[in-house]
């Protein structure tokens, strides 16, 4: 691809640029274009903040939900590291516009939806990025609990709140001090995250039974496409709208390949160990599997010697913090894409009290942790995959690099709205909540409207659980979009200049 040489603008885009930080710690960017004598690193820096936010024992529990799809060892194997890797990788290709554009994902995706109209997939960004960092911090205080009462130490609501407190100041923290802070923290989270992964596993496998793991049954082929759509859900689709954020700050001259390899590969290469080994733990005890669908992390303590659970402790709090970190850090660039007119530090504290309110539903009031994470992992996956498809086709037909000025101008060559965008969004949305089943919450009842009428054995049938509104959002956001985007961006690129028109 060619590409338009990096400038400089001589004046500042309104209500978009840094602004003074309180303390020189503090990241003063927020979601303007990063300037060029702040670009820096390689993509092989984008290893670290993608392992560490993934390499979470957490990995282990959602690797053991793969058998609620009654299928094999094998099946399950193969079909959740497909979906693993290549969700990924489109964290991968998203993360190619950060360093063309070296601005926030959300605010790049204006260039397709158009300044105003990327509101829409902008808000489900946000509740999407907020859920997720609220679950790591519930991930936390449930664990806090389970190893103090390992210890003796009694466990119940002191215990949680301890967890709660320290995870939820670590995570604010962080995502308050901003880009350096947490790339320089998520080496160190990947780091020793590992080693303790390493030594949990060790201890731990005397409890794996490999005839028993390798007799499950096997499943049908709609059990099997429903679980790699779960895995791909869980683990990069839900990571692709930040995938731009931790590239902004490479030069343009970066290469693309090596900005999707190293992101495709941090982000990929813990849970692919983490699953598989939560298959053979899961495979081979039944009781295990549900009592790890009520309290993923606390269950996996019950397996260790007493000896080793503060080094547990550690390794599941540091690796939740690594997910929940890059998480308040995209929910805050997200809230400021809406219009949010505050410093970034500040809609990082914003999040930071949404996600204490939404972690004390989940400890003190949901029954159970899986069907309440269930219901929103499936229901928000859909317009995250619509929107991917969107974004992901409109990366593959620019040739140049984005201008600037105009994706935070309403006037500019990106303008107000996209309609044709906008339609294409909306209707793989409906399309795709039509073909999902979400049992987990009476309130998402009415999704899986198109299962019988497209000849999928309706609500009750085979396909019910397969998740194929996923597949079907994201491949209608991509193809849609390059129906009627090829002549946009051409018209875009064409015009002189990177201002405003």
């Amino acid at each position: 691809m060619t590409m338009e040489p990096p400038s400089r603008h001589p004046e500042p885009v309104p209500g978009a640029g840094p602004v003074s930080a309180p303390t020189s710690a503090i990241e003063a960017n927020g979601i303007n274009v990063i300037d060029e004598s702040e670009r820096k690193g390689t993509p092989r820096s984008l290893f670290w903040p993608w392992c560490a936010s993934n390499i979470s024992v957490f990995g282990v529990a959602y690797g053991a939900y793969f058998l609620d799809f009654g299928v094999s060892f094998w099946q399950a194997l193969i079909a959740g590291l497909l979906g693993t890797v290549i969700s990924f990788l489109l964290v991968g290709i998203v993360s190619i516009a950060g360093k063309r554009g070296s601005a926030p994902t959300m605010v790049l995706s204006r260039a397709s939806f158009g300044v105003r109209g990327n509101a829409l997939p902008s808000a489900v960004s946000y509740v999407l990025l907020v859920g997720w960092e609220t679950v790591l911090v519930a991930l936390a205080a449930l664990a806090s609990a389970s190893v103090i009462e390992e210890l003796g130490g009694g466990g119940g609501d002191g215990a949680r709140i301890l967890g709660f407190v320290l995870t939820a100041a670590v995570v604010i923290g962080a995502g308050i001090l901003g880009f350096d802070t947490i790339m320089k923290l998520q080496v160190w989270i990947t780091i020793a995250t590992a080693v303790l992964t390493v030594g949990y596993v060790i201890l731990t496998f005397d409890h794996v039974d490999w005839d028993v793991v390798t007799s499950l049954p096997s499943g049908d082929a709609a059990a099997v496409i429903g679980l790699a759509i779960f895995a791909t859900a869980g683990f990069g689709i839900s990571w692709v709208n930040s995938g731009a954020d931790y590239s902004r700050y490479l030069p343009r001259t970066a290469s693309a390949g090596g900005v999707v390899l190293w992101t495709t590969v941090g982000g990929a290469i813990a849970p692919v160990f983490l699953v598989l080994y939560g298959l053979l733990l899961a495979g081979s005890d039944p009781a295990l599997l549900a009592a790890l669908r009520a309290d993923p992390i606390g269950t996996l303590v019950t397996l260790l010697p007493t000896w080793y659970l503060v080094p547990f402790f550690l390794v599941a709090l540091a690796g939740l913090v690594g997910g929940a970190v890059l998480d308040i850090y995209s929910s805050g660039l997200a809230l400021l894409t809406l219009g949010l007119k505050t410093p970034r530090w500040v809609a990082a504290g914003i999040d930071g009290v949404i996600m204490v309110l939404g972690a004390i539903y989940f400890l003190w009031f949901a029954d159970d942790f899986f069907g309440p994470f269930q219901g929103f992992l499936i229901t928000l996956a859909v317009p995250i995959a619509a929107w991917a498809g969107i974004f992901i086709a409109d990366v593959a037909l620019r040739r140049r690099n984005y201008a600037a000025l105009d994706l935070y101008d309403p006037r500019g060559r990106y303008g107000a709205w996209n309609v044709a965008t906008v339609v294409w969004f909306l209707l793989a949305v409906v399309v795709g909540w039509g073909m999902v089943k979400n049992t987990w919450a009476e309130w998402l009842s009415w999704q899986g409207y198109l299962l019988g009428p497209l000849g999928l054995g309706g609500k009750e049938g085979e396909w019910a659980y397969a998740n194929l509104g996923v597949v079907a959002a994201l491949a209608i956001g991509f193809v849609g979009y390059l129906l009627t985007g090829r002549g946009q961006v051409a018209r875009q690129e064409a015009l002189p200049g990177p201002g405003r028109r």
